[in-house]
């Protein structure tokens, strides 16, 4: 099973990405929670087109990306894990709560450093939320981003087939906590006990500022709670509060070059 993850890993993570992707986008629209304010289409293509322009930054990053920073850790034996020489189960475990520790952290900071704002902010100017929206993130966030998974990476000193993993539950995460999708009330409480929830996600969405500056989780619920970072209910409710940014509620945030320009805009 790890030789096949570590040999098929490109189309492993592209299919499980497309796949799920795929998925919750039928899901959402069988089973929406909110009603949408822009159009589909016009969302949809903008995304696709960021997501695009990502895919090129990445392939532009050479060996910087994580994967290939954990075969050369392999291979030179850097890193904790490398000193530690725990069993595979529990090295596996460690990665994937360490690095959902880290890009908890990574997100928190994207809020309050200014710079890293100024790129964040693209993402949160989604007047919708769905699965397309794990796809909205600014390029140079995604690039500068990858370098932090990559010195993860390095200090941990993680076995390859665990940092593929985490970057494939990552993609998943990121895509099930923007989908736009009516999960039981019930269900939910459950799940958030354990897991970060679409209703969970949503809260951080939200126009009033102390909601947007909680619930920065992607995988693991427990480190909102843990940090003082939860907000159980948005004010208004999942269908009568307002996405995005209060300064940008217009149309111009469906479109690319908008996009790419924000963070270099004075306002």
């Amino acid at each position: 099973m790890i030789e096949f993850i570590l040999t098929h890993e490109q189309t492993l993570r592209l299919g499980v990405f497309l796949g799920f992707l795929l998925l919750l986008s039928c899901l959402e629209w069988v089973f929406p929670k909110r009603v949408r304010v822009q159009n589909r289409l016009l969302r949809w293509g903008n995304h696709a087109l960021i997501s695009f322009v990502n895919t090129f930054v990445l392939y532009l990053l050479g060996p910087l990306i994580a994967v290939s920073v954990a075969l050369w850790a392999s291979a030179q034996g850097v890193g904790l894990f490398h000193k530690l020489n725990l069993p595979v189960w529990a090295e596996l475990i460690l990665t994937l709560i360490l690095f959902d520790l880290a890009i908890y952290a990574q997100h928190v900071a994207t809020h309050y450093v200014k710079p890293l704002w100024a790129l964040h902010k693209v993402h949160h100017t989604d007047r919708d939320l769905d699965a397309s929206s794990a796809l909205r993130f600014h390029p140079v966030e995604i690039m500068l981003s990858m370098l932090y998974k990559c010195v993860m990476v390095v200090l941990i000193g993680p076995a390859v087939f665990a940092v593929i993993l985490y970057e494939i539950l990552l993609n998943c995460f990121a895509i099930f906590n923007h989908a736009n999708l009516s999960v039981p009330r019930t269900l939910d409480r459950v799940l958030r006990v354990f897991i970060v929830t679409p209703d969970m996600h949503r809260v951080h969405h939200s126009v009033i500022e102390t909601e947007t500056n909680s619930n920065f989780g992607n995988f693991l619920s427990i480190w909102d709670r843990l940090f003082k970072t939860y907000t159980a209910e948005p004010r208004a409710g999942h269908e009568g509060m307002t996405l995005g940014l209060t300064e940008y509620q217009h149309d111009q945030t469906a479109h690319p070059l908008w996009s790419f320009a924000l963070p270099f805009r004075r306002r």
